[in-house]
């Protein structure tokens, strides 16, 4: 695992670009898992009545681009992710890492489940 490990990080670049307000970048394990993630955003989307305004790479599976407007998401094939780096060119942006919330976020529906 590389220094971004696995981790989800929302980039707030709202003051530092006019492209869009976030960016949120996530690694996946695999190609496919590049592809699979990819697909799941576009169908969060769809199940909230939007679209993305387009996507690139993800049929490639090293990357794949998302363009919600304000919200940019980026799937990385975690090699690539490093290659990139996102997190160091947006350096001074304000950085919230995700992965703590989606662990306390299933230890929450495991504790529910066995309280049930």
């Amino acid at each position: 695992m590389s220094k971004h490990g696995h981790k989800v990080v929302i980039i707030n670049i709202k003051k530092l670009s006019s492209v869009a307000d976030y960016l949120v970048v996530c690694s996946a394990e695999s190609e496919r898992q590049v592809q699979a993630i990819a697909e799941a955003i576009e169908d969060g989307l769809k199940k909230k009545g939007a679209r993305p305004i387009g996507v690139e790479g993800a049929r490639g599976g090293r990357w794949a681009l998302i363009d919600c407007n304000d919200v940019v998401a980026h799937v990385f094939y975690e090699p690539v992710r490093a290659l990139y780096d996102l997190e160091g060119f947006w350096a001074e942006a304000p950085i919230q890492e995700m992965r703590d919330r989606a662990r306390k976020a299933g230890a929450a529906r495991a504790a529910r489940k066995k309280d049930a």
